[in-house]
């Protein structure tokens, strides 16, 4: 009986190992992985480089350059003013800002989120860009630009 053991035995094939599981296709876990990744990358994109909002973040950018350099009054108001203008006909278009000036100019700015700028801020901020050399408080013109550029109504 033990010769016909080994016979049986010798007859049977090499033990080997079941080959390894192939890494395609993916599990349905890594699909959905990859799905929500790519709405994840898609989504900051279109966030990133939304016009609007890369005109946005690039004036507030130079807007704080502006509030951290120590301009003279004139000089500040001035850039503020060239800032807000650029921003204004950027996002509006030149049809709707380009022709505004003086009073009209600085209703726009406050209607669209400069509400520090209405009444005498304004004023002043506009008596200094174009060249008035009283002492003028600068808080206000900042934090009206600011508040225009990021559109607070």
């Amino acid at each position: 009986m033990e010769n016909m053991n080994a016979d049986w035995l010798s007859k049977l094939a090499p033990p080997h190992a079941p080959p390894a599981p192939g890494w395609w296709p993916p599990a349905p876990g890594w699909w959905l992985l990859a799905l929500l990744l790519l709405m994840l990358v898609a989504a900051l994109s279109y966030w990133y480089l939304r016009p609007a909002s890369r005109l946005r973040r690039i004036a507030l950018r130079e807007l704080k350059l502006l509030g951290t350099h120590t301009h003279n009054d004139i000089q500040l108001a001035g850039e503020l003013q060239d800032l807000m203008r650029r921003y204004a006909i950027a996002v509006y278009g030149r049809d709707t800002v380009g022709n505004l000036s003086g009073a009209d100019w600085l209703a726009f700015v406050v209607e669209h989120g400069g509400k520090d700028l209405d009444g005498e801020a304004g004023q002043s901020l506009l008596r200094a860009a174009y060249g008035s050399r009283l002492l003028y408080d600068r808080t206000p013109w900042l934090r009206g630009a600011r508040d225009f550029l990021r559109g607070r109504r």
